[in-house]
C-alpha cells in the first residue's frame, strides 16, 4: 500500500527533486481547512497508485524556504515535479479524478 511521505527542509531535494518518478507535493498547514479536506484525496490517490509515483506533504510552516522557493503563497498548493523540475501547479482543494489525470498526464 502506498503512503503520503512527510518532507521535511532537510530532504525535500533528495526525496522530490531527484526522484526518478514523478512527485505530488502538497503544500499544507495543519490550521488549513482546505488542507485537511484534501489530505484523504492524495491519502487515497497513493494507495491506488502504489509504486507508479511518489506523493509527498511538506508543511510550510515548518519549512518555509522551501514554499518561498516554489512561490507557495496559497494553501493547500500542489507541485507535480517530474525529472527534478515542477511540471504543473494546482491551488485549492482538487478533485481525485483531476490529480489523478494530471499525474498520468506527466509521463506521457
Amino acid at each position: 500500500m502506498g503512503s503520503v511521505l512527510e518532507v521535511t527542509e532537510t530532504n525535500f531535494v533528495e526525496t522530490v527533486v531527484k526522484s526518478d518518478i514523478p512527485v505530488l507535493v502538497d503544500f499544507w498547514s495543519p490550521t488549513c481547512q482546505p488542507c485537511r479536506l484534501l489530505a484523504p484525496v492524495i491519502d487515497a490517490l497513493a494507495s491506488e497508485n502504489n509504486g507508479e509515483y511518489k506523493f509527498a506533504k511538506i508543511n510550510v510552516y515548518d519549512a518555509p524556504q522551501v514554499g518561498a522557493q516554489y512561490g507557495v503563497d496559497m494553501l493547500p498548493t500542489i507541485l507535480f515535479f517530474h525529472n527534478g523540475r515542477v511540471v504543473e501547479r494546482m491551488l485549492g482543494v482538487q478533485d481525485k479524478d483531476k490529480l489523478q489525470e494530471t499525474l498520468d498526464e506527466i509521463t506521457r
